[in-house]
C-alpha cells in the first residue's frame, strides 16, 4: 500500500496540502471537475509552479468571483481571521455564513464518492468541535464564517478529493511544528497556536513543538486535515521513497521556506506488491509478576479485554531467585498504550511496564454462513492473496448445533471447516 508522508517542519494549511499533492501527481483537470459536484459558484481554481525560497513547487489558489488577486493561504486562519468572508459578501456562495448540517448537507447531496463524502464531513465535524468548544455551544449550532466560504469548503473537500485520487494511501507525519506570537481573530489577539487550531490537535492528542517563527504556521483546516488522515506523528521510519513534491503557501518566512513537503513511497518492508495482507502498527505491554494473586490476575485479563485490549495472555516464567513468575502481556492500539500501561499498574502488583511496537500482518478476514449435516455455522475465512487460508468456526454457533444433534462438538468443527474449504 502507498504511504503519504507529510514533512510539516513549516505547519500545514488546506491550499499548501493540496497543492503538494497535485505536485506528487494528482490531476488539477480532474480535482477541478471533482469539485464542481459540489454545485458552488463563483470561484475560480489555479495551480501554478512557482518557487518559494528557490524550492520549485505547486501553489494552489481559490480565486473569487469578486476577487482578482486572491490568496487564501498562511495568512488566513479559517476558523478564526474572519475578515475576508466579509470582504466578500456580495459574491454569491463566498461570504454566506454556513453551520455544520449545512455544509455537511452540501456535500452528502453532491454526487461525489461515498468515500470522499464520509471524510470531508468528519474534517469539517473537527472543526466544528473546536469552534463548539470555544463559544459554549453544540457543534451542529457552529456557524462558520471564514470556513464556511468558498475557499475553505474547496481547501476541505478538495483535499480529500485529492487523497482519493492518489489512491488513498496510508497517511503519516512529521513532529508537528507551529510558530510563535500572536494572531488577531474575530474576538481580538490570541497567542499562536490560534483557538480552533489548539482544541482541533488537542482533541486527537498530536504533540506539538513551537519554533522561533513569528507567524502561524498550522491553520485550523491544516490541523484538521492532519487530526483525520495522519496515523501517527513522528520521523519517516522505513520508507522506500518514490516521489516528493512541495505545497507553496503565499508568505515568506523569517527562518524556513514556506513549503509543505510530501513524499509518496512504501513501507520498505511492505509486501504488498506480493501479498494483500493487512498490515498495521501494535503496542506491546510487558511486565514480569512474581507476587500476583491469580485471582486478581483473572480479573485484570477480563478487564483489559473489556475495555479494548486487542489481546491479553500471561506466560509461565522464572524469575530472579528462582521463583517462578507470570508474564504479563498486553496488545493494544498505538494511542492506547498509555491508557493500558496505568491500568496493569493500577491493577497488577507491577512496579513497571515495557513497552514495544510492533508491526503485524494480518490475513484480510470476511464471515460466511456455511450448510453442513447438522444445521448453518458462522465461519470466519482468513484470506491471502484471494485463496482462503484458514477457517475458523465460530465456537458458539457449533456449541448450539452439537447440543441439538447430540454429537462431539469436534464432529461440527469438522463438518464447517469442510464445508467452508470446498
Amino acid at each position: 500500500m502507498k504511504v503519504l508522508y507529510l514533512d510539516i517542519f513549516s505547519g500545514i494549511s488546506g491550499d499548501m496540502f493540496l497543492g503538494a499533492l497535485i505536485d506528487l501527481g494528482v490531476d488539477f483537470k480532474r480535482l477541478e471537475s471533482e469539485l464542481a459536484k459540489l454545485g458552488l459558484e463563483g470561484y475560480t481554481l489555479s495551480a501554478n509552479r512557482r518557487q518559494k525560497c528557490a524550492i520549485e513547487g505547486v501553489k494552489f489558489d481559490v480565486h473569487l468571483a469578486c476577487d482578482h488577486s486572491h490568496d487564501h493561504s498562511h495568512d488566513h486562519g479559517h476558523a478564526h481571521s474572519h475578515s475576508h468572508s466579509h470582504e466578500h459578501s456580495h459574491s454569491a456562495d463566498a461570504g454566506h455564513s454556513r453551520n455544520f448540517g449545512q455544509i455537511s448537507e452540501l456535500i452528502h447531496r453532491s454526487t461525489l464518492n461515498d468515500w470522499v463524502k464520509q471524510k470531508a464531513v468528519a474534517v469539517f465535524l473537527r472543526v466544528a468541535r473546536a469552534e463548539g468548544r470555544i463559544h459554549g455551544m453544540a457543534p451542529f449550532e457552529v456557524h462558520f464564517h471564514e470556513v464556511g466560504a468558498v475557499d475553505s469548503i474547496v481547501d476541505i473537500v478538495g483535499a480529500c478529493i485529492a487523497l482519493d485520487l492518489l489512491g488513498r494511501p496510508r497517511v503519516l507525519a512529521g513532529p508537528l511544528v507551529e510558530g510563535t506570537g500572536f494572531i488577531q481573530c474575530a474576538h481580538g489577539r490570541f497567542p499562536i497556536p490560534a483557538p480552533a487550531t489548539l482544541n482541533i490537535l488537542a482533541d486527537r492528542g498530536v504533540v506539538i513543538t513551537q519554533c522561533d517563527e513569528p507567524h502561524e504556521l498550522v491553520t485550523p483546516t491544516g490541523a484538521a486535515i492532519l487530526a483525520e488522515f495522519a496515523e501517527s506523528f513522528g520521523p519517516m521510519r522505513g520508507l522506500r521513497l518514490e516521489k516528493v513534491g512541495f505545497g507553496l503557501g503565499t508568505r515568506d518566512n523569517h527562518t524556513r521556506p514556506n513549503v509543505l513537503r510530501a513524499v509518496l513511497g512504501a513501507a520498505a518492508d511492505d509486501a504488498a506488491a506480493a501479498h494483500d495482507w493487512e498490515s498495521d502498527t501494535v503496542a506491546v505491554l510487558e511486565t514480569n509478576l512474581d507476587d500476583i494473586n491469580a485471582e486478581v490476575l483473572g480479573h485484570f485479563v477480563e478487564r483489559a479485554l473489556a475495555t479494548g485490549a486487542l489481546d491479553v495472555f500471561h506466560t509461565p516464567i522464572q524469575m530472579k531467585k528462582n521463583r517462578p513468575g507470570v508474564l504479563l502481556s498486553v496488545l493494544c492500539a498505538e494511542a492506547d498504550a498509555d491508557k493500558f500501561a496505568a491500568l496493569i499498574l493500577r491493577e497488577t502488583s507491577a512496579f513497571g511496564v515495557r513497552r514495544t511496537m510492533a508491526d503485524r500482518r494480518k490475513l484480510r478476514r470476511e464471515f460466511v454462513t456455511v450448510k453442513t449435516p447438522f444445521g448453518e455455522v458462522q465461519v470466519k475465512l482468513g484470506k491471502l492473496d484471494g485463496k482462503v487460508v484458514q477457517a475458523a468456526p465460530e465456537f458458539e454457533s457449533c456449541r448450539v448445533l452439537a447440543e441439538k444433534s447430540s454429537v462431539p462438538i469436534k464432529a461440527v468443527y469438522e463438518a464447517a471447516q469442510r464445508a467452508a474449504q470446498s
